[in-house]
């Protein structure tokens, strides 16, 4: 397993150790002990989630606040997303700044998204298959979310706006400049 950090600090993309040979391929997509010594970090997670969407299927940018803020380790099982991790640490020298990544079934990257980060993705392909690890139980009342396309953010979503499909939820979440001043207020 190799870690390569981004420029947020504490988020990074896990290439795991792949095995081919002509019957297919084997690797080891998670080890607790192996996971915590590479990454120099000390993450024990409690919950794991799956989703499967359409293209243009954009769920996020989601977050957890206060003690029930989580940690997630996410990959692709199937198809292709466009995976993207914004840092809301108030105080964060990256505080606002986003890292995206695409994360593919054929890749097989995953990504840290430390806690203190809102998180979201676009699938790229026909359809594809999300999951992730988290290291806090979800907590309905301490949901929170920024609009995806957030002129403050500026994500490019590698997609048409056209065909983004998003949760009537999603519609409604803050704009980065309302949560910046709940954070300050």
């Amino acid at each position: 397993m190799e870690v390569v950090h981004t420029h947020l600090e504490g988020c990074f993309v896990i290439k795991p150790a792949v095995f081919d040979d002509p019957r297919g391929y084997f690797f080891e997509s998670f080890n607790e002990e192996r996971f915590n010594k590479a990454a120099d970090l000390a993450i024990h997670f409690v919950q794991d989630n799956q989703s499967f969407s359409s293209y243009g299927v954009l769920r996020g940018l989601h977050f957890q606040k206060g003690e029930h803020a989580q940690a997630k380790l996410v990959r692709v099982l199937q198809g292709e997303v466009l995976d993207v991790a914004v840092d809301i640490r108030k105080g964060s020298p990256t505080f606002g700044k986003h890292f995206s990544v695409v994360l593919s079934a054929e890749n097989k990257l995953q990504l840290f998204i430390p806690r203190g980060f809102a998180h979201g993705f676009v699938v790229l392909s026909d359809v594809a298959e999300f999951f992730y690890k988290c290291d806090n139980y979800y907590n309905k009342a301490s949901e929170g979310g920024l609009l995806y396309n957030d002129a403050d953010l500026n994500i490019n979503w590698h997609l048409p706006l056209a065909d983004i499909l998003v949760s009537d939820k999603d519609k409604i979440n803050s704009s980065f400049s309302e949560l910046e001043n709940s954070l300050y207020a």
